[in-house]
């Protein structure tokens, strides 16, 4: 069973996995950032508009928590882009190792196959030239 894996690892086109990797550890690196270095979630609690007797500074806090609200929602929209790429990026490349294995897998049925073929041959030969049908000459 060990030599199995050691067959499809030895299959895998790891070439063009190291040269696919920096890609996605870019991507990942910048997924990451973008989440973890993003500021970490403000003061929500609801504003206490009977605080103040004027109205204009409430209406001017609430629009500054608005625009706080809508590029949060941007900055979530380019994160979720993002790692749409990324997981676009890893599947295409999952699907290129996928066709990868399959075509090495028809490879060594097709190499069993002749591989079986010539055992028999060559066990046929033996058998003829032991059987003494066939005489071997030396010197040639």
């Amino acid at each position: 069973m060990a030599i199995g894996w050691l067959a499809v690892l030895q299959a895998v086109p790891w070439g063009q996995v190291i040269d696919n990797a920096p890609k996605i550890v870019t991507g990942a690196k910048k997924l990451w950032g973008s989440v973890a270095g993003g500021s970490a979630a403000e003061d929500v609690s609801e504003p206490d508009i009977h605080a103040t007797p004027g109205q204009e500074k409430d209406l001017e806090r609430l629009r500054q928590r608005l625009h706080k609200l809508e590029k949060s929602t941007a900055e979530l929209h380019e994160q979720m882009l993002t790692s749409t790429a990324l997981i676009q990026q890893l599947a295409e490349q999952n699907a290129q190792l996928i066709e990868h294995i399959e075509a090495n897998r028809v490879r060594t049925l097709w190499l069993t196959v002749i591989s079986g073929a010539l055992a028999v041959a060559i066990s046929a030969g033996f058998g003829l030239v032991l059987a003494g049908v066939v005489r071997v000459t030396p010197g040639l």
